[in-house]
């Protein structure tokens, strides 16, 4: 036992906080354990009364148990018939195992990948994280789980209404025969207390709430959100904006030639100018340049 402490202390030492393991150990698999608790646990009953018109055939204490997976086609009572040595054999109607069943199938696999996945990000965050292999499928487990609760909760929820009714004290006394005759007085003594299923399905939709929000975290671990990061798309009002900012530069650069061509007569006035200086001092002096420009202009 100390050793597995140890050794629990040092993986949790040398793991980063993250939300992920958060939520893993103390969200989702509380939240699991409740939902498949509050489910595969439950065990109800309901009792019913047939007083005869000739009281010593009355049963006042008529019991119906049932629990999951709520087979009650299965549940069977044997009320009095307020005939003499005469009982038949009730059946309740109704099969919601496979919605039961389903639901509590999601909660308890939906444990076991939270803590499977705890044991990864303490002990193996390095492997977790190596290829971007591990990231994607806990990306795409979290997805699957998600949707799971919720076709698993909507479906709970369908059955638990139909359980309900099928459960009626007051739909059972119209299976009964004797309560049939107006001389024989049937009523409902206890009613089926349904707190425990219905947070069932309240757990249900939590669990789907938390994996649908987890899938962001999960999300941000996988390589697309990394990329995206790296290399974001740019939005139209900023490619707009750059279009716009590549006009103007265009369009003053535009300007700056047009100022440089004007600027050309200067030039050409400040060459003559240094042509004529030049001129005069080649008048005491035989120039051939200077004769042969006077040639040529002559």
């Amino acid at each position: 036992l100390i050793l597995c402490m140890v050794s629990l202390k040092q993986g949790w030492l040398n793991l980063p906080q993250s939300p992920l393991l958060f939520n893993n150990i103390f969200i989702f698999q509380i939240f699991a354990i409740c939902a498949f608790a509050t489910c595969g646990g439950y065990s109800g009953h309901l009792r019913v009364r047939v007083e005869c018109l000739d009281k010593s055939q009355s049963n006042l204490s008529i019991t119906v148990n049932f629990a999951y997976p709520f087979r009650l086609q299965k549940v069977h009572f044997q009320p009095t018939l307020c005939e003499r040595n005469r009982q038949e054999s009730i059946f309740l109607v109704g099969d919601y195992s496979s919605s039961a069943q389903f639901f509590v199938t999601v909660a308890v696999f939906a444990f076991l990948y939270s803590l499977m996945a705890t044991v990864v990000y303490i002990y193996y965050q390095n492997k977790y994280r190596e290829g971007n292999r591990g990231p994607l499928v806990d990306f795409v487990v979290t997805v699957l789980f998600a949707f799971m609760w919720l076709v698993s909760s909507c479906a709970w929820a369908k059955a638990l209404s139909d359980v309900k009714s099928a459960t009626d004290p007051t739909q059972v006394l119209l299976l009964i025969s004797a309560c049939r005759y107006p001389a024989n007085r049937c009523s409902a003594s206890h009613h089926p207390v349904w707190s425990e299923l219905n947070t069932s399905v309240v757990f249900g939709f939590v669990n789907f709430i938390l994996w649908t929000g987890n899938i962001w975290f999960v999300f941000k671990e996988t390589g697309w959100y990394k990329t995206g990061q790296r290399y974001p798309m740019r939005s139209a009002s900023g490619r707009r904006a750059n279009g716009m900012s590549q006009r103007l530069y265009s369009q003053s650069s535009f300007d700056q030639s047009g100022d440089s061509f004007y600027q050309h007569p200067y030039r050409q006035s400040s060459f003559d100018q240094s042509r004529e200086s030049f001129g005069q001092q080649c008048r005491n002096v035989f120039c051939p340049e200077t004769s042969f420009l006077n040639l040529k202009v002559a």
